[in-house]
């Protein structure tokens, strides 16, 4: 007779600050085509939310429509989410945000969604400095309607039927950076380092973000002769520099490296360490910012990295000057005061 031996105990999953696993930041199960570069995305979102110890309570989550706008129920299952119509999600955003200003905001859209239909809604959330995270998936078609051009498609690429896109594109990035954006990057959907730690530099950020990520599109965009393909955008990826993220919590246990590594710092403590690739790039130069991206553009290239910064651009909330208390907080006797309540309030104003 033979003893059975044993089963070693199954470690435990690791915690972050809040005593919460990884698991504990995703969503539902993906819908999307196998190696949909979005998936990927989800996963960095997962990831950073993670290991920035966010509480997901507080996220709201917002989209329009398209294969993108699928993707918020794929992360993060603590949180709130709000499917708008299509183009239509900043007026979401903005309502909610300035309703509750502790919500940790964030946005994911599609080029169609943004660069077409939601263009208006897009420029003017980028420019109010909406306090959210506005994610961009990328991929050149409008993939939920059969692979027709977006927005963003590169002039010369080709559709795999062998139609040419003749019109230039729209770039997202420029045309925020032009809006006065104060945090801009670009990603890779297959470049997961990179994309972490942009993600974890914009969940410490206080306003708009718009990160750009080129997301390759399996089923209507990934053959050769297109220029967001999974070949085509690995071969022409161009990083900027090596980008470090160092929480307010941490800056004090961390140390940074000096020489060429240059520290942006955010109001709240943290910081971004940014370690120069591409010699003489200036991420806090705002001019200097929009022809470098021309410049790669126009020699088919995909700059990526944290493209432009400037961290002290007052978020929304702030410009209104709004209470530190939450309006959806507050009670109707501070909503709704007495006309004697009036008066004392214009008196003290004049």
């Amino acid at each position: 007779m033979t003893t059975a031996t044993p089963s070693a105990p199954v470690p435990a999953a690791p915690t972050n600050k809040l005593g919460f696993t990884k698991q504990d930041y995703v969503g539902s199960k993906s819908t999307l085509c196998a190696g949909c570069g979005h998936d990927s995305i989800t996963a960095q979102i997962i990831n950073a939310a993670f290991e920035s110890s966010i509480e997901g309570h507080r996220v709201t989550k917002y989209s329009g429509i398209g294969c993108s706008s699928k993707t918020p129920a794929y992360f993060i299952n603590q949180g709130w989410g709000f499917n708008s119509v299509h183009g239509r999600m900043p007026s979401i955003a903005t309502g909610a945000s300035l309703a509750n200003r502790t919500l940790i905001n964030i946005g994911v859209s599609g080029d169609g969604d943004s660069m077409s239909i939601g263009m208006g809604q897009f420029v003017h959330a980028v420019r109010r400095n909406i306090p959210m995270i506005y994610i961009i998936e990328d991929n050149g078609v409008y993939g939920l309607t059969k692979g027709q051009f977006s927005a963003t498609a590169d002039k010369g690429s080709h559709l795999k039927s062998g139609a040419v896109n003749d019109f230039p594109p729209i770039d997202p990035c420029t045309l925020a950076i032009e809006l006065g954006c104060g945090f801009v990057a670009r990603s890779f959907s297959g470049n997961p380092k990179q994309l972490n730690a942009i993600l974890k530099a914009a969940f410490a950020y206080q306003g708009t973000v718009v990160l750009d990520v080129i997301s390759p599109c399996v089923t209507f965009n990934n053959h050769d002769a297109s220029t967001r393909s999974y070949k085509h955008v690995k071969d022409h990826d161009f990083p900027l520099h090596d980008l470090g993220f160092i929480q307010y919590s941490e800056v004090e246990e961390v140390e940074i490296p000096a020489g060429q590594t240059e520290i942006v710092t955010f109001p709240d403590g943290s910081k971004v360490a940014i370690k120069a690739i591409h010699e003489g790039y200036e991420p806090t130069d705002r001019f200097g910012a929009m022809k470098a991206i021309h410049e790669s553009m126009a020699k088919g290239e995909f700059l990526t990295g944290l493209l432009y910064i400037n961290p002290t651009q007052p978020p929304l909330p702030e410009v209104l000057n709004l209470v530190d208390e939450p309006l959806a907080t507050l009670g109707e006797d501070l909503l709704k005061p007495s006309p004697a309540e009036l008066d004392k309030i214009m008196q003290a104003l004049m």
